[in-house]
């Protein structure tokens, strides 16, 4: 059986966990549930932490994991269904969850993988302008692979309709060696250009600023990374959407948490539900948006 040892730390103004075995180093922060950084020992990191990231209460830290829930983005390019969701004055960016603190609901060994549970209790009709109730719970394990799973169930009378995403960062030696997998053929919303359909040719490889929301993907995307010569693979359940962004030089100048080259050691892939894909909870209902994370030599 494997042995995990879990450590508290304090990274700025936040509280973290630190989880490690012989084989991989976690770190996860209360606020947000948000998995910071993964690495396997002595590899390269597989998800990335901004060299300037801020950890400050309300703020969602550049790195890693963040949560993004009920809904994703700017909330006016939301279906009308999860924008009549919201009854507050001002709608972050991104969400309610990921800058509130979520409680530790356990960390337990099953076999040899360990399983860190969280809740945000607030979901229960006390998130400011949100008044539903939803239990909303995220499970992460740590194995051979990374799995995170969120899960949310209506708990309300009546149907709750909602946008997420797992936004995932990922870490790669240089994105402009790097190329995305598994979406040949795929439609995909430029949001670039005037958020026109447009359609994939090829593996996806990048020469400038990318934000894409891709639909009906696969169940696998993968980052090839030749210099690391790696195979990051992403294997997603509950989700037909995703986005990939990166900012390239511009935008990265704009990003207080990001060195100026710091857009050329991160991807994000992000697992979700958007666009045409978002979810309707009826009472009683739930759903699980799942991310799995292993990676390859190539």
């Amino acid at each position: 059986m494997a042995t995990f040892k879990v450590e508290s730390e304090q990274h700025g103004e936040l509280n973290c966990w630190r989880i490690s075995n012989e084989r991989a180093d976690l770190l996860i922060a209360q606020q947000g549930a948000q998995i910071l950084s993964y690495q396997r020992i002595g590899a390269p990191p597989l998800l990335w932490l901004s060299d300037q990231a801020i950890f400050a209460q309300g703020k969602s830290v550049r790195a890693g994991v963040p949560v993004c829930w009920p809904w994703f983005g700017n909330l006016q390019r939301n279906p009308e269904p999860v924008q009549a969701m919201y009854g507050g004055q001002q709608a972050p960016a991104h969400g309610l969850a990921r800058t509130r603190d979520w409680q530790l609901l356990g960390v337990e060994e099953q076999g040899a993988s360990l399983q860190i549970e969280f809740e945000l209790p607030q979901a229960r009709g006390q998130l400011p302008g949100w008044p539903h109730d939803v239990q909303l719970k995220l499970l992460i394990e740590l194995g051979d692979t990374l799995s995170v799973s969120l899960t949310s169930r209506n708990l309300g009378d009546s149907p709750v309709t909602i946008s997420q995403a797992l936004h995932s960062y990922f870490a790669v030696s240089d994105v402009r060696q790097a190329r995305v997998e598994g979406v040949d053929g795929l439609h995909y919303i430029e949001t670039l250009a005037d958020w026109e359909q447009r359609q994939q040719q090829g593996a996806l490889q990048f020469a400038g600023e990318t934000d894409r929301i891709y639909l009906d993907t696969p169940q696998a995307l993968s980052i090839v990374d030749p210099h690391w010569a790696r195979r990051i693979t992403l294997t997603c359940s509950g989700s037909r959407s995703a986005v990939i962004w990166n900012p390239w030089t511009e935008r990265a100048k704009d990003l207080p948490d990001m060195a100026d080259d710091g857009w050329q050691r991160m991807l994000c892939i992000e697992t979700a539900n958007v666009w045409d894909d978002v979810v309707e909870l009826k009472p009683g209902a739930s759903h699980s948006l799942q991310v799995k994370i292993a990676s390859d030599e190539i």
